[in-house]
Order: C-alpha cells, then structure tokens, then sequence
C-alpha cells in the first residue's frame, strides 16, 4: 500500500529513468544499512536446475541491474537469482534520452536504452571484488550482447570476449540476441548466425551453464529451430522471452504510444505471448532442456501457471516498478 501511494504521488511524476536510478540508491541504501535484514524470513521452494541450487523459482531479469551494482541487496528482497546486464565487450552510453517510457493504463515500459553499460572489463572486477567478500549472494546470472560499434559479422569475437571475462564470476552466462535496441542484433537469432555465437561462448564458459535468450517476435517454426539447437549444442537452457517490438492491444492509447517512438515493450501485455513460447520450446526439446520463463509476470499465480506449463525458473522485471521492493517476497512465498 505504502508503494503504491508513493508510486502514484511521487515516483510516476519523475522521468523514469531517473525515477529508475534513484529506487536503486534506495534499495543499496536499504542494504548497507541492513534494513533489508529486518524482513522477517519467508518459506520458499528450493529448485535445482543445471548443478545450481536455487532458493525459490523466482529471480529478477536482465535490465534492472545492468552494472552490477546492487546484487546483493536485490537478492535480499527476495530474488533468488539476479541476471545483470546486458553486459557488452566494450564500454557504452546506450541510445540518447529520453528512452524508457511507462504505460501505466498497460503495467507496461517501452526501453530502447540501447545496452549501456561500463564494459566486461570493469563489471568483471566488480563482481570479482563482489565474490571476494563472502557475502551472501543470491545466484548471478551474467548476460551478454554485442557491442554497438562491432559489425554483425564480427560477433562471434565480440561475444567471445566477453564470455572469457566474466564466465569466472559468473553461475550462468545468458547469451542475449534479442534486443530490439541494438542495430542487427535481432538478425543474429537465425540459426547460420547464432550457432558459432553460442559455441564460441560455451568454449569461453569455463563449464559454467549456457543459455540463450530469444524475442517473443520469433515465428513459431524460428522458436522450435532455436529449441533445436539448443539441444544439439548442450546449452544449459533458452530464456524466453526479451521485448517485443509489436504494440498490438494495447490500453494506452495509440498517438501516445507512438510518441514515445521505437524500442522493446516489457510487462503484462506479453504475458500471453511468453506462455505460448514457453510451452513451444518445452514441447519442441522435452525435459533436456532448462526454461527460464520471463514476460508478463505480476502474480504468485501466474509463476504457478508458468511452473506448471514447463518453465525451470520464472524471471520479471516490470513487475517490480509496478508493485514495489517486495513484490518478490510476495511471488516467492509458499
């Protein structure tokens, strides 16, 4: 109740990526000040999925924490594993601003931010001085993407690269080809194209887990492809799904929607499309190979429907702009 007033009153009224940076102080905040320890314990239901164990099906997608600033204190308000990125090779501001827009009549964003972020480099030690301390950390999962000023054609190293430095810190490496954000990038999910991609990472990931991510734009016959090789290469799993680029039923109404221009739309209106894939790629590989499930999720619910359908793991992202730091708590509790 207490978010949902300052939601409305104060955070809604603020440009969201600046309303963005300043819930992140404030979750850090929380955490160095061991306010987040305060949260009474919550029973949860462990999963093990590819050698890891995890403490609840649950955990934040990729998007939120893209420096790798805020694990731990993410993983304290009930997240049980923490996807940072998109990671790229090289260094990059993203695309100009403004560019992350709410839909609030759809519990919906729109981000073309283009992938900013410090580096491989510069991530790598953090969460090298992170793993260091000996704290307590919910699983890390790392995702990759190819960096703005490196042609399509030379993915395969710039991929490659990152992978090398951050598979060391890493549980689980998330191989993202599905960005609307990125010029070309989507054009790296045919398989020709993404096959050398993902064995370059998987020679790079120290036997650390590999997974892909995919839009939820692909044609049902690509999302079956994908599963395909997936299986054929030993990837760990697919995560399913990024953005999409389609504004079809949406509340909002169209001249605003258009205003805010091109980028990936993110939260309840995917949740259809997201299930529909999910149970593609359970049907097309079976039990070989790991989903992570991600789009649309608000509800406790909703993670059960998914779980049910043949998700491994359940990831959100939107939701918690909407419903606040303890929204994960509340999805995970049993």
């Amino acid at each position: 109740m207490l978010y949902s007033l300052a939601f409305k009153f104060i955070l809604s009224k603020l440009d969201p990526e600046r309303a963005h940076h300043l819930g992140m102080f404030a979750i850090r905040l929380a955490s160095s000040l061991r306010l987040t320890k305060l949260l009474p314990k919550i029973k949860t239901r462990s999963v093990k999925v590819f050698g890891l164990e995890f403490i609840s099906p649950f955990g934040l997608a990729a998007g939120f924490d893209k420096n790798a600033i805020a694990i731990r204190a993410l993983g304290e308000l009930g997240f049980s594993h923490v996807e940072i990125g998109t990671v790229t090779a090289l260094a990059q501001d993203g695309n100009d601003a403004p560019r992350l827009f709410r839909l609030k009549a759809d519990r919906a964003l729109i981000n073309r931010m283009g992938f900013n972020n410090d580096g491989a480099e510069v991530i790598a030690k953090r969460l090298e001085k992170l793993r260091s301390s000996k704290q307590a950390l919910p699983i890390i999962g790392v995702n990759i993407g190819k960096s703005r000023v490196v042609d399509v054609f030379d993915a395969v190293g710039d991929y490659e690269t990152s992978a090398r430095l951050l598979a060391p810190w890493a549980d689980y490496l998330a191989v993202n080809v599905s960005s609307p954000n990125t010029p070309g990038l989507r054009s790296l999910q045919s398989i020709t194209t993404l096959k050398p991609i993902l064995k370059a990472v998987i020679e790079q990931s120290l036997g650390k887990p590999v997974l892909v991510k995919i839009a939820p734009d692909l044609a049902d016959q690509d999302v079956v492809d994908v599963a395909k090789l997936a299986v054929e290469l030993g990837l760990a799993g697919v995560i399913a799904t990024n953005t999409t680029i389609s504004r079809e039923g949406l509340k909002t109404p169209k001249l605003q929607v258009e205003s805010m221009g091109v980028g990936g739309l993110s939260g309840a209106p995917l949740n259809d499309r997201s299930l529909e894939v999910l149970r593609l790629i359970r049907k097309t590989a079976g039990s070989e190979l790991a989903v992570i499930s991600v789009g649309g999720i608000e509800t406790k619910e909703q993670v059960a429907i998914r779980i049910k359908a043949g998700a491994t793991l359940v990831q959100g992202y939107t939701g918690f702009i909407y419903f606040g730091p303890l929204w994960a708590r509340k999805l995970n509790r049993i």
